[in-house]
């Protein structure tokens, strides 16, 4: 495995998703332009996503492909005193996310269209202090593995990024990846393993069950949840 992944770390502005269409219902509609203010517009140049709070000096979370974003609402409603900000390129889970935020009044959450690798890359370094991605992709032949988000390159992307101390937190149900994202994070030489050398985390009962994450249940998976601690 791990020749396949050096290899994949030398390819270059290869994007880790797939847009797909699909219609939005009313609620969606009318949630996109009832809660436009949570939605960052795709145009503006990223310099700090931070900026687009209140109260900008909170901890900031950044998840990563949140699909119709019921659990992301959900962490954002039991935090309060964090700022959540989700990245989504499928435009009716954006509408649903923010139809669930805005029902509940929340003001600590906001969602882009974007590609989360450029995103990244103009954040502030040691800027975010949790770097989520629940379910992934697994992009499970072979000729994709250059599409999956943990690979040695992107990864130093998250170090750079990450506070002291911030923690990148990754699941997933499909056991091929769980193996390579594990072999991936545990040779990045900031980032720590907090379950333990070769071990995955315990599911933590802050982090909401997921769809994706209850078919993989449904279909006998096992969930693996990988918790890193940048530590310099």
């Amino acid at each position: 495995m791990s020749e396949n992944i050096q290899n994949v770390s030398h390819q270059r502005e290869i994007v880790t998703f797939m847009r797909r269409s699909a219609p939005l219902n009313t609620s969606q509609r009318l949630a996109i332009e009832q809660h436009a203010d949570m939605i960052v517009d795709t145009q503006l140049q990223f310099a700090d996503v931070r900026q687009y709070f209140s109260n900008p000096e909170q901890p900031l979370t950044i998840e990563i492909g949140f699909g119709m974003g019921s659990s992301l609402v959900k962490m954002a409603q039991a935090n309060p005193d964090r700022n959540f900000f989700g990245i989504e390129v499928h435009i009716p889970g954006i509408a649903q996310c923010v139809h669930e935020a805005g029902e509940l009044g929340l003001t600590n959450l906001r969602v882009v269209d974007a590609d989360a690798i450029q995103l990244l890359k103009n954040m502030p370094d040691n800027s975010i202090d949790t770097l989520q991605l629940y379910f992934p992709d697994p992009w499970q032949k072979k000729r994709h593995f250059k599409r999956r988000f943990v690979v040695p390159e992107r990864m130093a992307l998250v170090e750079d990024k990450l506070k002291v101390g911030g923690r990148f937190h990754a699941a997933t149900d499909w056991q091929p990846y769980a193996d390579w994202m594990l072999d991936v994070l545990e040779q990045r030489p900031r980032l720590n393993n907090l379950a333990g050398k070769g071990n995955t985390y315990p599911r933590p009962e802050w982090r909401p069950l997921t769809k994706f994450e209850q078919r993989g249940l449904d279909a006998g998976h096992n969930i693996s949840d990988f918790i890193f601690e940048k530590i310099s």
